[in-house]
């Protein structure tokens, strides 16, 4: 714990996962470890429980509403940790426990997709960490409730930058097999300052949000998946045209999102969205475009629709078998068909 502590007072993101490296761990078990060290014991009433190196934001970030000038680590009493600007400006220093709570709530509010997620719940102390990700500046005034936040706006990044996050990508999708959750912290750290809500279109922030989004399918966070998912399909979208591969592959990853996040209503006009694209593209008897006609016969299973489902598989199974004789996947068409048949109630 005290090494990853050290680590961050150097580089407040990525010190677990740099730790782990060092100490041949899994960085899910350091994290696990430092979540269950830094658990806060029961807060008082009005004042949040943080651990104390946790406690402060990255240099640089608060400056006073009074005197406009930067505010300074400062201790309180009982060893708290706070802050203070200039002599005379304030009669004491502010909680910084306090400080760190409300940022962090913002910006697991507006920007939770920064902050690397572990299963658990993450506190707000620990969001804060990530202040300077995405705040510009942060301004205090008389209580530690009294903040106004100023976000950065989306970088316009320079060759070198462009070159030092491509080459980051494209280690990530080297070791996306082997070691995802390596993959996945180099492609957070790719998307530095990116919202994929407002993020305007960018070739290397879409490669990266697709591979961000398969990751975090691959681990099982459908949830995470669907915000970086939607950028992905929204930015090529807007570069290259509907019927562009990476604009399909993007939403295909879009309605496996939604659909394993259980949103089947979204996840069944995605999917038909997809098969519209792929008959104009490929043809309407193309593997592809029957193999998401079969699977939005699942997801129509999924939402209730027994016999709408049973009659649009039936006809894909039938198509497929026609045009793609002793494909596998007919197979695997039919045994879908068939546990549908006996989920359902054979009157409907």
């Amino acid at each position: 714990m005290q090494r990853v502590a050290d680590a961050r007072t150097i580089k407040a993101y990525g010190a677990v996962t740099t730790i782990a490296r060092q100490l041949n761990l899994n960085p899910r078990l350091v994290q696990k470890w430092v979540t269950q060290a830094t658990a806060p014991p029961p807060p008082q009433p009005g004042k949040p429980a943080v651990d104390s190196w946790e406690t402060y934001l990255p240099a640089g970030l608060l400056h006073c509403t009074f005197c406009h000038q930067p505010m300074a680590q400062a201790k309180l009493q009982e060893s708290a940790h706070g802050y203070q600007c200039q002599p005379d400006c304030r009669p004491r220093p502010l909680d910084a426990a306090a400080i760190a709570d409300t940022i962090g709530r913002a910006i697991l509010r507006h920007t939770p997709q920064i902050v690397p997620t572990t299963g658990a719940p993450t506190p707000p102390h620990l969001a804060a960490t990530h202040a300077h990700r995405v705040l510009a500046r942060i301004t205090i005034g008389t209580t530690p409730g009294d903040i106004s936040l100023t976000w950065r706006a989306t970088p316009l990044p320079g060759p070198s930058v462009d070159t030092e996050r491509a080459q980051a990508v494209a280690t990530a999708r080297h070791l996306a097999h082997d070691d995802p959750m390596r993959a996945r912290q180099l492609l957070h750290d790719s998307l530095t300052g990116i919202n994929p809500a407002t993020a305007p279109a960018h070739p290397l922030y879409t490669d990266a949000a697709a591979l961000l989004a398969e990751l975090l399918l691959q681990l099982d966070r459908p949830s995470d998946a669907i915000a970086w998912a939607t950028y992905a399909h929204r930015s090529t979208t807007h570069l290259n045209g509907p019927r562009y591969p990476r604009t399909l592959h993007a939403l295909h990853l879009l309605a496996i999102a939604h659909r394993r996040a259980e949103h089947h209503q979204r996840a069944f006009r995605l999917y038909r969205e997809l098969a519209d694209q792929l008959t104009r593209l490929e043809g309407p008897h193309a593997h592809r475009t029957l193999a998401t006609h079969a699977t939005t016969a699942l997801v129509l299973h999924d939402l209730g629709h027994c016999q709408a489902a049973r009659t649009l598989l039936a006809d894909t199974i039938t198509t497929h078998r026609r045009h793609h004789p002793d494909h596998p996947a007919t197979a695997r068409m039919t045994q879908h068909l068939t546990r549908i048949w006996n989920d359902c109630d054979p009157a409907e």
